[in-house]
């Protein structure tokens, strides 16, 4: 990442997981942009057309809608749907990654299996292959 400022968006719906990760986040040099919803990340998207995020950091399980809703409109979209997204969630059926990969999603990862650092460090990966 060379002096290049990412942003990323972070879509949680638990409030002191959402301020964990954003301040890790930017800690680690990302600016990020903070979505407690779906319908909260969706409206920013469509208003900052020009302000799209590098990447995005969804939960699977929103209180407004899954992950599988969230990636299917954000593919509908010209400008969203080439962002990388990476999936956190507390479960993973091979059906429900399979299907979420089909959707474009570059990285599936379980909250329990791996520290914030961990789920940074992938971040940055589907970052820079992308």
């Amino acid at each position: 990442m060379e002096d290049q400022s990412y942003t990323v968006m972070v879509v949680e719906d638990e409030e002191l997981l959402l301020q964990a990760i954003t301040k890790k986040l930017n800690l680690n040099g990302y600016q990020t942009v903070s979505c407690k919803s779906g319908a909260q990340a969706f409206d920013y998207l469509k208003k900052n057309m020009e302000k799209i995020p590098n990447a995005i950091w969804l939960d699977y399980y929103l209180k407004d809608m899954d992950g599988i809703v969230f990636m299917t409109f954000l593919k509908e979209l010209k400008h969203t749907s080439e962002i990388p997204v990476m999936v956190i969630s507390n479960s993973a059926s091979d059906e429900k990654v399979h299907n979420m990969m089909i959707l474009g999603v570059k990285k599936y990862m379980l909250k329990a299996q791996y520290r914030l650092d961990d789920l940074i460090n992938a971040l940055k990966d589907i970052m820079v292959v992308s």
